[in-house]
């Protein structure tokens, strides 16, 4: 059996990479399935341990000691106490904002419906877009997290970047132009179009096969879909891994991939978040410049690809959101979204200062 939690699942004898949406209720294989495989350890691992309550003093302690937690700090130092670095870098450049939601722009709750962003967060991230071009690329909808972040001046990018919406006068190839929700023209980059049937039809099976499990939530994003197991009780999780797991052994051309306590089956194709940064930088005519800056604030696993992406490039940096120390290939850390709405003003007030002192 594949031991890559990350890879294709195994392809099933059926011919067809696209069967229709009846599936039999068979008998559950052995729960070792998804031990053996690894699946079960990347769900426990992929899922840090909460802040445990010192008792009798109501004081919150980070299970990992004070060393480990300095000496990640020293690899991934704080993006606020290193601004002047941070300004220095980004002196003369132009800067371009990327941007998760989830656990980022939003703090991280365990109904994913209400991880709603604060009216300061979207205040700070209105005026980065006046500076910066802006772009918000999450694992959500496009159209969700359109309507989490209600700015219209940014670009999205939903379903792990699968989903791109920018202005029709930005320059791209490769692009339908469509109208959004405001009548106004918009180029949708969308190279996962294929997809959505096969996707819509996993998401209904996947909604019957879990809903036995208390907790269990599954979320369609159109291009990919979601089954959270933050609410699942954790003698559960082998069950929620083997009943994905094993229903996806029928789609060859999907692959299941794991987020912070979430599954998600996303098409098998060479794309994800560090390709949605190329195409936004391309189409905004910055990919072949030196005189720019990209950021890419971000806490999932999801986020590295990005973070991979500029660290190669040489220009730009990731900054991961975590209070935990994690191996990332970010540059820079920020605790949790109060640090990122902290960092963007700070970025903001920066350039203010830059723009009256070059006039």
């Amino acid at each position: 059996m594949d031991t890559d939690p990350e890879s294709p699942v195994n392809k099933p004898r059926l011919g067809s990479s696209f069967p229709s949406g009846r599936f039999s209720r068979k008998k559950m294989p052995k729960l070792d399935d998804v031990r053996s495989n690894g699946w079960l350890e990347a769900m426990i691992s992929s899922s840090p341990p909460r802040k445990r309550l010192v008792k009798d003093f109501n004081v919150e302690i980070a299970p990992e000691d004070d060393f480990a937690q300095r000496a990640w700090m020293l690899k991934y130092p704080s993006a606020i106490t290193s601004f002047g670095h941070i300004a220095a870098q980004a002196k003369d450049k132009k800067i371009a904002m990327f941007l998760d939601y989830d656990g980022t722009l939003s703090p991280i709750v365990d109904d994913p419906d209400r991880a709603i962003m604060s009216d300061a967060m979207r205040a700070a991230v209105r005026d980065v877009a006046k500076y910066f071009p802006t772009a918000i690329i999450s694992g959500r909808s496009r159209d969700k997290v359109y309507k989490l972040v209600g700015l219209t001046e940014l670009y999205y990018a939903g379903s792990h970047g699968m989903d791109i919406m920018t202005p029709a006068n930005v320059n791209g190839s490769h692009e339908d132009t469509n109208c959004d929700q405001q009548g106004e023209e918009v180029n949708l980059f969308q190279p996962a179009k294929e997809f959505i049937p096969v996707i819509e039809e996993v998401y209904r099976s996947l909604v019957e096969l879990t809903k036995g499990i208390k907790g269990a939530k599954v979320e369609n994003h159109k291009f990919c879909a979601s089954v959270h197991y933050r609410n699942v009780d954790e003698k559960d999780w082998p069950l929620v891994a083997q009943r994905v797991h094993d229903h996806l052994k029928q789609y060859p051309r999907l692959r299941l991939t794991h987020g912070r306590k979430v599954l998600e089956v996303r098409p098998v194709i060479e794309w994800n978040k560090g390709k949605a940064v190329e195409f936004l930088l391309e189409s905004l005519g910055l990919s072949n410049n030196d005189d720019f800056l990209p950021i890419f604030i971000g806490d999932d696993k999801t986020d590295e690809d990005a973070f991979k992406v500029l660290r190669e490039k040489k220009q730009g940096f990731g900054i991961l959101v975590s209070s935990v120390p994690k191996e990332s290939n970010a540059f820079y850390s920020l605790r949790d979204p109060s640090e990122v709405k902290k960092f963007l003003k700070t970025l903001v007030k920066w350039r203010k200062m830059e723009d009256s002192t070059s006039h």
